[in-house]
C-alpha cells in the first residue's frame, strides 16, 4: 500500500473530511487532496504534520540491496 493509499483509508477510518486534515495538519486542502490521489510530492514536514494527526508514525527501515 502506497502512503496515499494509507493516509486516505486513515483519514476515512477516523470520519474526517480532507477539509478537516488539512486545517488540523496546518497544510492546504489542494495539499491534502494531491496527496491522497498521488499528484504531489510533499515534502517529509508535510507527511509529519498529517500523520501526527492522523495517529500515525513514520519510520525508515534498511532494504537488502545485494
Amino acid at each position: 500500500m502506497v502512503v496515499a493509499e494509507i493516509l486516505k483509508e486513515r483519514r476515512q477510518t477516523l470520519g474526517l473530511s480532507q477539509v478537516d486534515l488539512a486545517e488540523m495538519a496546518g497544510v492546504g486542502i489542494a495539499t491534502v487532496k494531491n496527496i491522497e490521489c498521488g499528484k504531489a510530492n510533499p515534502s517529509i514536514r508535510t507527511i509529519e504534520s498529517i500523520a501526527e494527526v492522523l495517529g500515525l508514525e513514520l519510520s525508515l527501515t534498511l532494504k537488502n540491496c545485494y
